[in-house]
């Protein structure tokens, strides 16, 4: 597994074999950003949520964006991520919440335009998860949520605010697109 563009271009990641741990291959990691945006500015501010090792958001760290807050509640890929993050020099840009990520979002301090969320696919998908994301405050209006999933697993076509723009399949691995709508009036 390496970093696939951006500054950190070809740096390899560190994986571990933890059960339930199912990292990114580099082909969705590069359909993912290809869906989108290959680059960003550095006024972006993503969420990386069941972060594990760290390899999407140190690739959206490598393609431009500003800050990242990686949560993740396993201690051994917390300091696997802790590596990965000092190997490709972005440690200084990423915050790390070691914790589940129920009980990390209420402690976010971020608007952001982009989160990431790859939940293990053996367990049933944390439908507060998004509804803490859409209604939580903590992203900004016209976000995009990432939601990395089995085919198995359906997801609706919205989830409070956040509604499915699109869809693609890569084996097993179903990326759904959500972008956020704004605040409602009245």
């Amino acid at each position: 597994m390496r970093v696939i563009a951006g500054t950190a271009r070809g740096f390899p990641l560190r994986a571990l074999r933890v059960a339930g741990l199912r990292p990114t291959s580099d082909l969705v990691r590069g359909a993912i950003f290809d869906m989108v945006g290959p680059y960003f500015s550095a006024e972006l501010r993503v969420a990386d949520l069941y972060a594990g090792t760290g390899a999407l958001g140190i690739e959206a760290l490598s393609r431009g964006a500003g800050w990242v807050d990686f949560v993740e509640q396993q201690p051994r890929c917390c300091a696997a991520l802790v590596q990965n993050l000092q190997r490709t020099g972005l440690w200084e840009r990423a915050g790390l919440h070691c914790m589940p990520v129920r009980q990390a979002l209420p402690r976010l301090g971020g608007r952001y335009g982009l989160a990431l969320l790859d939940p293990p696919y053996a367990e049933p998908l944390d439908l507060q998860a998004l509804a803490g994301l859409a209604e939580g405050g903590l992203m900004l209006a016209g976000g995009t949520v990432v939601l990395e999933h089995s085919r198995r697993t359906p997801v609706a076509g919205r989830y409070g605010r956040l509604c499915l723009l699109k869809q693609r399949q890569h084996g097993d691995t179903v990326i759904s697109v959500f972008e956020m709508e704004g605040e409602q009036v009245g």
